[in-house]
């Protein structure tokens, strides 16, 4: 943990109780100490700091070879700020180092759409912020249960999303929480295939490098497990047109590539 400003600092000098000090560190992240004044020490940790406080008080011949040791007795945040698709975001206590998985407990967990990357940025490096790919299983859990420490900001990313249009029960986004989601699961979010739709028009619509494709699926078959089901991937557009109004296709799917945020608008044609 590095030192910030605002933070109760306890340096002592081993055998030296009249060095002793506590001292706040200020916000321009100095402290004042006896016989060597001003020290920078925001940025640092207190290992850091008590190594060049032993340095100072040697070349200036004030101990010789002295044990210094730097203490954080108060930092100056005391939370965690936890942000994103969590149940209920907020800065939450946090004293001493804990774990991601208790600071998500706090914040009773993470919503439905969110994802499986957690950012963590750091009061001491806040420009680099650690990247946590989130799972639960028992084997990845170790990884993901990161330390947490006070002064950290925890953000749950929401999770890609694909969308179903066209002629379903629930035309919708669907938050991609399930890596192997597949048209016929997406069809099924969707509440099922609505009355005079054309199974054998339908198109996955795909961004890729060189643009946007359409893909034919051959739903028919597909529901008789006669070809494969075919896995979507964040951003798809599956969009089942109306077998009265196949016109609808390039229109629908309009409104839905226009649409970045989040959610699609469509009218039946």
């Amino acid at each position: 943990m590095r030192i910030g400003g605002g933070d109760l600092l306890l340096v002592t000098v081993f055998g030296a109780s009249d060095y002793n000090h506590e001292v706040r560190v200020a916000t321009d992240g100095s402290v004042t100490l006896p016989f060597i004044g001003l020290v920078k020490v925001a940025g640092f940790t207190p290992q850091e700091v008590a190594s060049d406080l032993k340095v100072r008080l040697s070349q200036g011949g004030y101990f010789n070879n002295p044990q210094v040791n730097v203490f954080v007795k108060e930092y100056s945040t005391q939370g965690v700020s936890v942000l994103g698709e969590v149940q209920k975001p907020g800065v939450y206590p946090l004293f001493g180092s804990q774990r991601l998985f208790d600071v998500l407990s706090a914040a009773q967990g993470t919503t439905q759409i969110a994802g499986d990357k957690v950012y963590i940025t750091h009061r001491g490096r806040p420009q680099q912020p650690d990247i946590v790919k989130l799972t639960y299983d028992p084997r990845g859990a170790v990884q993901s249960n990161v330390p947490v420490l006070p002064g950290d900001t925890v953000i749950v990313q929401r999770a890609s999303m694909m969308y179903v249009v066209g002629n379903v029960h629930k035309p919708t986004g669907i938050a991609m929480v399930d890596p192997g989601l597949t048209v016929l699961k997406a069809i099924a979010l969707a509440q099922g295939i609505a009355p005079n739709a054309s199974l054998d028009k339908a198109r996955l619509v795909r961004k890729t490098s060189d643009g946007q494709i359409a893909i034919p699926l051959q739903l028919k078959k597909m529901l008789a497990a006669q070809v494969p089901d075919l896995r979507v991937e964040p951003e798809d557009v599956l969009f089942i047109p109306n077998s009265a109004a196949m016109s609808a296709f390039k229109k629908g799917l309009e409104i839905a590539l226009q649409t970045d945020s989040g959610v699609i608008i469509y009218h039946q044609y």
